[in-house]
């Protein structure tokens, strides 16, 4: 079955034996110049949709006003997945010229063109501007692509102002290539995103959100929100973020030095590849510093920091559309992050609850960081893999010794009660002092008489 990157080399030769012009484009030959292996594959011609649709058995024509068609392989396994632009599937794309961002994102116009070149001088980086004939080798470099690959410089095609005025996401878009790839931004580049920082906010929660978490998560994440920071987007898209620089912190406890060093410290600790969830996290978890800082006789402190930040990571993720399941697990990473430190004195029954939160992983990663990141000291990180290892999964997660179906039968009214017995009888059991159903019984009835 063919590669993905065979399937789009297929589709530029039938484009090319119907007669039409037909190149890779954008990223992916960057990234084969680069020595990188492609996420994906874009081919440019001067098809159109209609003509695309027609060469082709299998198309979705998901933005034909604009030019682009889907083709799914072989292995593009259903309908649903060709239309999310996922799996096996290759976007082409007619060669066309843009008029007019009356929105800031979408073209008002879009017209079609017989000419690469005039395809090229609309996108958006120089170095996602080259086309690549991938049966002679040859690249089509209209706007000096080579050249900033070469000089490891992110500018854009063109006027910068002109190109970040079509579409404010490539500012965010210029920062995330530069972290990637450990570029420099271009000054016209780096000046042109300064002075339009503030209009950010003409761009979707969603689309600004799946920036930030690609910066967070392609191993880069320390660099990019420098970059961020630098060209003033970080305070127009999270300004709790760049609120942290300055907040000091006690120097025996984070010689490392304010909220906002050590924040970036964690995200240059963070593992590669990374889950969203544990990027998030790790970026939010000292959110609440810098409103509860205050120096009181012994040093500083941030009083219920935890609690506070908390909400206001909440807010966060309601505004930037976070799903349901990524924003619990996210204030999760946050609420118990300094739980660590009181294992050694938990009970078993509070330790083992601890052990088994959902993606304890993750809360492990965190703790893990947030010490290397400040004092050094991984007792507690070590404390807790040996409380996992040491205990296995049933002891940890025990099948209950009773449920409600048994408090009924005793007699028990369904009710508030009903939890507080099951929880007390939970804990006798994780504490070891219940192991069977009778025994669990007797601790009902002595408890909690009727």
């Amino acid at each position: 079955m063919p590669s993905l990157k065979q399937h789009a080399i297929d589709i530029v030769r039938t484009l090319r034996a119907h007669g039409h012009q037909a190149y890779l484009v954008g990223g992916c030959v960057r990234d084969l110049l680069l020595g990188r292996k492609p996420a994906d594959y874009d081919v440019s011609t001067d098809a159109t949709p209609a003509e695309v649709t027609r060469i082709f058995p299998r198309t979705y024509a998901v933005g034909a006003q604009f030019g682009v068609v889907l083709v799914p392989g072989d292995r593009a396994k259903d309908d649903t997945t060709a239309e999310l632009g996922c799996g096996e599937v290759v976007e082409v794309a007619t060669f066309r010229s843009d008029v007019g961002y009356s929105d800031g994102r979408h073209p008002d116009e879009v017209r079609f063109s017989k000419d690469p070149r005039e395809d090229v001088e609309r996108r958006d980086f120089t170095i996602n501007g080259l086309m690549l004939d991938p049966e002679t080798g040859e690249v089509l470099d209209f706007v000096g692509g080579r050249k900033d690959i070469e000089a490891r410089l992110i500018r854009t095609i063109g006027d910068p102002q002109r190109r970040f005025a079509e579409d404010k996401l490539r500012m965010l878009r210029a920062v995330r290539f530069a972290a990637r790839f450990e570029y420099a931004i271009d000054a016209a580049t780096l000046v042109a995103i300064q002075a339009l920082a503030a209009d950010i906010g003409q761009v979707s929660s969603e689309r600004v959100r799946d920036e930030l978490t690609k910066m967070l998560t392609e191993g880069r994440a320390r660099r990019a929100f420098l970059l961020l920071d630098e060209t003033g987007l970080l305070q127009e898209v999270l300004p709790e973020i760049s609120a942290m620089k300055g907040v000091e912190q006690p120097p025996q406890y984070h010689p490392e030095g304010d909220v906002f060093v050590h924040t970036l410290l964690l995200l240059e600790n963070l593992p590669h590849p990374c889950s969203s969830t544990l990027a998030w996290g790790a970026l939010l978890h000292d959110v609440g510093k810098p409103p509860t800082f205050r120096v009181a006789p012994d040093r500083i402190r941030f009083d219920s920091h935890v609690e506070v930040g908390v909400k206001m990571a909440e807010v966060i993720c309601r505004r930037l559309r976070f799903s349901n399941d990524d924003t619990e697990q996210v204030l999760a990473l946050i609420n118990h992050h300094m739980r660590f430190a009181d294992m050694p004195r938990m009970k078993d029954s509070t330790l083992k609850r601890f052990l088994r939160l959902p993606r304890f992983e993750e809360h492990l990663d965190m703790h893990r960081m947030d010490c290397q990141s400040s004092h050094g000291d991984l007792t507690l990180y070590n404390f807790a893999k040996e409380k996992l290892a040491a205990f296995p999964p049933e002891i940890i997660r025990p099948k209950p010794l009773l449920k409600g179906d048994a408090l009924i039968t005793e007699g028990y009214v369904p009710g508030p009660l009903f939890a507080e017995i099951l929880t007390a009888v939970e804990d006798a059991q994780l504490e070891g002092e219940l192991k069977t159903e009778a025994e669990a019984m007797g601790f009902v009835r002595a408890k909690f008489p009727r």
